[in-house]
This record gives structure tokens, sequence and C-alpha cells, in this order.
């Protein structure tokens, strides 16, 4: 028998053990033996899992950057966005006249309202983020999950993606469309720019997004580096 068995039960005289005190005996001796042993926990850290672009338009927490120009309080407003860069130089574009400037707030460089002749909105948000924020594939299918399409593959992306030029800059651009009552559509193009994957999505109800699609390839024709780029 353990040492430490045998310790605990000669503490407990045999004609005083009832059919209570032999289990508290045993869960005494248990815990003695349980305490004499060098134990170490081990912790793991698991990290918090989050939208690399977005919550609310495309973005989890965004990277530090200067104070953002206050909104223009036009429509068609020319942006200038303030991430800081290795070499300082960001993207500029200049916004279709119909669309409504609104406050970019914490996590976008760029905030557009869209509003159809019937009163229905569509949303264009504008963001950038350090790296390529997971590559191409990831962010289609994260852009795919919000509006309840399933994921692809690699060798889908061909398929699912149209390239658009705007000078030296090439975008990824998808349309997605949601099933359903009220379907939802998503415009969305990137683009890798100075050491950073930068983001340009139109969304909103299906039928209105896409009578905007024209004039959402027409405005990513209009972004360009604020000062020449040396190759």
């Amino acid at each position: 028998m353990n040492p430490l068995f045998r310790f605990a039960f000669s503490r407990v005289r045999p004609r005083a053990v009832s059919r209570w005190a032999l289990p508290g005996a045993l869960l005494a001796a248990l815990l003695t033996v349980a305490g004499c042993r060098d134990g170490k926990v081990t912790s793991y850290r698991i990290p918090k899992e989050h939208d690399a672009e977005m919550t609310t338009g495309d973005a989890g927490t965004g990277p530090a950057q200067a104070a953002m120009p206050a909104a223009a309080a036009t429509p068609g407003a020319t942006a200038s966005t303030p991430m800081a860069t290795a070499t300082g130089i960001v993207l500029t574009w200049t916004a279709p006249a119909d669309w409504q400037v609104k406050p970019p707030g914490q996590m976008r460089k760029g905030s557009y309202t869209l509003v159809g002749a019937d009163g229905v909105t569509a949303d264009c948000s504008i963001t950038a983020f350090p790296g390529a924020v997971g590559g191409e594939l990831a962010n289609i299918n994260r852009w795919r999950g919000q509006v309840s399409l399933t994921p692809i593959a690699e060798a889908d992306l061909a398929d699912a993606t149209t390239r658009v030029s705007a000078g030296e800059l090439t975008f990824t651009v998808v349309d997605l469309v949601s099933t359903g009552d009220k379907p939802q559509r998503i415009l969305g193009a990137m683009v890798p720019f100075e050491g950073a994957m930068w983001f340009f999505k139109l969304s909103g109800p299906d039928a209105f997004v896409a009578s905007s699609k024209a004039g959402f390839l027409a405005f990513l024709k209009t972004v360009k580096a604020s000062a020449p780029v040396t190759p």
C-alpha cells in the first residue's frame, strides 16, 4: 500500500470507522497524495477571431493612421486617403457626382451613400490594411459569406473574378449576389499598393447595386497614387 494511504488509514481507529467515516478517510488520503505531487498548469493563448477587413463595412481593427480630413459636404468630392506608407504615397480617387459623401468613421478611408430614384440606398466603403490580409481567396470568401454564399476554392478564382486596370493599378473585382426574397449584392474590388491591400466595396439591394455597376467600375478607373511610384 502507498505509504501515504497507510498513514491516512492509521489515523482512523477501526472501531470508530462507520459507513460515513471511511469515505471521508479515503477522500483525505486522495487529497494528500494529490497535494504532494509537483503538478504544472499549462495555459494556451487562443487568438481572438475577427474579420481582417471589416465587421461593419469592411474592417475589424484598422491600422494606425493620420488624422482624416473632414468629409466634404457635397457629393462627388475628391478623397485623399492618409494611410501611412514607407514612401508616404497614398491612393486618391474622384467619386461620381451623385455619390453622397459621409464621414468615413474610424476604419474607413472613404465612405459614400448612393441613393436611387425610389429612395433605395447602397453603401460604398474604402479601406486599407497592411500586408495581404489573407490574400485574394480569403477576402473573396469573406465577402461571399456576407451574402450567404458558400466559399470557393483556389481553382475557382479565375472564373469568379475579373481584372480592371487603372493606370499602374490592377484591381481584382467580384460581383456577388445572395439568394432569397430580398437578394443583396456586393461589388468588391481589391488592389495591393505600397505594402498594403486596399478594398473598395459597394453593397446593397441587388437590383440597385447592379444598376450602379457601370458607375462603380468607372470610379475604380479614377483611383491613382498621390505621387509617381518609383519601380
